[in-house]
C-alpha cells in the first residue's frame, strides 16, 4: 500500500494549467494536485461539448473514491513538480536536466521515494548498480 503524499499547497489545487507533461523525468519533488480525467466517451457526463475535462482533489484518498464511483472517470494521476529531472531522449542515454517542468504521473510512480540532493548524481554515476532504475526505487 502506498502512502499517498499530500498536496504542496492545498490552497493552490484547480490553479494549474490543464496542459502538462505526460510522466517521464523518473523523479518526483512535490504533489501539486491530484486529478480524475472523464471521458463522455466511456459514460462520462457531457459537460464539454463533448471533450474529456478533469476534477481535483487534495488528497490521493479522494480522488481514488471519486474514480471508482463516477462513470467514465479515469483512474487518478498526481501532477507532480519536477525542479531537476532525468531525461532520456534514447534507451540508455540520461541527461540531467536542472529546469523545473510539471508532469501528470500514475499514482503508481509515487511509491518512488522523493528526489533528494543524491538521487541523480547517483543515478548517473559510473558506480551505478547495473540496473540504475533501483536507485530510483530507493532499492539501492
Amino acid at each position: 500500500m502506498i502512502d499517498y503524499p499530500a498536496v504542496k499547497a492545498p490552497d493552490l489545487i484547480g490553479t494549474y494549467d490543464a496542459l502538462a507533461k505526460a510522466g517521464g523525468g523518473y523523479v518526483w519533488d512535490q504533489v501539486l494536485e491530484y486529478r480524475v480525467w472523464c471521458s463522455p466517451r466511456n459514460g462520462a457526463p457531457d459537460t464539454e461539448g463533448g471533450d474529456d475535462y478533469y476534477y481535483v482533489f487534495a488528497s490521493c484518498e479522494e480522488a481514488l473514491a471519486f474514480s471508482r464511483s463516477a462513470a467514465g472517470a479515469e483512474q487518478p494521476l498526481a501532477l507532480v513538480l519536477q525542479e531537476e529531472y532525468i531525461d532520456e531522449p534514447e534507451p540508455g542515454q540520461y541527461i540531467h536536466v536542472k529546469e523545473a517542468r510539471i508532469a501528470e504521473w500514475p499514482i503508481e510512480f509515487l511509491a518512488r521515494p522523493r528526489r533528494n540532493a543524491r538521487t541523480i548524481p547517483d543515478f548517473l554515476s559510473p558506480e551505478a548498480p547495473a540496473n540504475r532504475l533501483d536507485i530510483i526505487r530507493g532499492l539501492a
